[in-house]
């Protein structure tokens, strides 16, 4: 589903936001009563992952092969990207027009940031700004090593919406991603050697039990319940499960923001349920939907004039 407000910076939906004199965004340290528009005006991508480290890997990559286009050439620097965060709770690096940020695991860490990072697009006026998730998962028959660029996100009760408590009371919110960039994305990635596919992903709220696991510390279901499960998945269309995509798709469809989730499979979970792969294959398999990401980036910015946000 393509978003409402293609060439708009987003828009939140909350009308309370109106009545503030001044917004903290806790969580990563920004503030209105500073000129966002100048120091985050040009970001046209927020690439997500789960972890520090990753991101920061996945910035100075960014900085490393966009070298040579206009918009990230001008923000060169001799020196690694710096963490521009101001809390301990999520990094922040900034690549020219590229924003790399970790959203820690699960429903809640990525809600939180979700929040925040979608108000600071807005208040820094960014011109349609795309948020992507780029992590790791677990396939639904297919092998690893395989990057999932996601069609419907799915809740664990295979829905395609997210189930929110507000006010005591549950509200079942839309989950899109936007199927321009999606199919931007894989266009791109047709150059790479990187075996990509486009399908459904199920998001859960636990890594073990939420996803039919039988190697936690609890279960109580058999293996038979497991192997079903994971079947009247596969038949709906869901080709791997991870934890925040469909958290993604509800809240940026809310803001009409455009999203996509690119996810590496690191194993097949019709064949088990332990990550069984060898230290250099998960590095490398983590690096392939960082290249797909990439290669899309390239393409965008390579017919997009740019400006450095200092500039504007």
């Amino acid at each position: 589903m393509a978003t409402k407000n293609r060439g708009q910076a987003p828009f939140p939906s909350n009308p309370n936001l109106a009545t503030l004199t001044q917004d903290k965004l806790y969580h990563i340290g920004y503030s209105t009563d500073e000129d966002l528009k100048a120091i985050f005006g040009d970001v046209k991508f927020v690439c997500m992952g789960g972890s520090t480290s990753r991101m920061q890997k996945f910035a100075a990559f960014v900085q490393q092969s966009l070298a040579d286009v206009a918009g990230v050439s001008d923000a060169q620097s001799p020196t690694p990207p710096e963490n521009i965060s101001r809390t301990d709770r999520y990094v922040m690096y900034k690549v020219g027009p590229v924003l790399s940020v970790n959203h820690g695991m699960g429903f809640s860490s990525i809600s939180i940031l979700l929040h925040e990072i979608i108000k600071l697009l807005h208040y820094a006026q960014c011109d349609d700004p795309v948020i992507i998730r780029i992590g790791t998962s677990g396939g639904i028959g297919i092998p690893a090593g395989t990057v999932v660029v996601t069609e419907q996100p799915f809740n664990s009760e295979m829905n395609p919406f997210h189930r929110q408590t507000v006010v005591g009371k549950e509200e079942k919110r839309e989950s899109h991603t936007d199927r321009e960039t999606r199919k931007a994305i894989i266009a791109a990635s047709k150059e790479l050697e990187v075996n990509v596919v486009s399908g459904n992903t199920m998001s859960t709220d636990d890594f073990y039990e939420g996803q039919s696991r039988i190697d936690g510390a609890v279960c109580r279901y058999t293996l038979e319940d497991k192997m079903k499960f994971l079947q009247a998945a596969k038949e709906k269309g869901i080709v791997n499960i991870e934890m925040e995509c469909v958290v993604l798709g509800a809240l940026c469809h809310a803001c009409a923001v455009r999203c996509a989730c690119v996810c590496v499979t690191l194993l097949n979970r019709l064949d088990g349920d332990q990550v069984a792969i060898s230290h250099e294959d998960h590095d490398r398999y983590q690096r392939y939907p960082q290249e797909v990401v990439i290669a899309y980036m390239r393409s965008v910015l390579t017919h997009t004039s740019l400006e450095p946000a200092a500039k504007r």
